[in-house]
């Protein structure tokens, strides 16, 4: 009887470690980068659907903000 429990409750506690299914309820990638976002924070000066600018501002955040030599503490 003892054992039955114990064997019950393993198995009960072992069921909720089981992966939640994915839904697709996150971000779509059939469309290139660069066609826009709806979220109103996007960079300033960026213009959706523009490949030019937004290769420009990705070329201007990877040497200004993200490149660790350019920075001066």
């Amino acid at each position: 009887m003892i054992r039955t429990a114990f064997i019950l409750a393993a198995v009960l506690s072992l069921a909720a470690c089981g992966e939640k299914p994915q839904t697709s309820s996150g971000a779509k990638r059939d469309t290139p980068a660069y066609q826009g976002t709806s979220n109103p924070y996007s960079a300033p000066g960026w213009t959706a659907g523009d490949k030019t600018s937004w290769e420009l501002h990705l070329k201007a955040r990877g040497q200004n903000s993200q490149n660790e030599y350019n920075r001066v503490n």
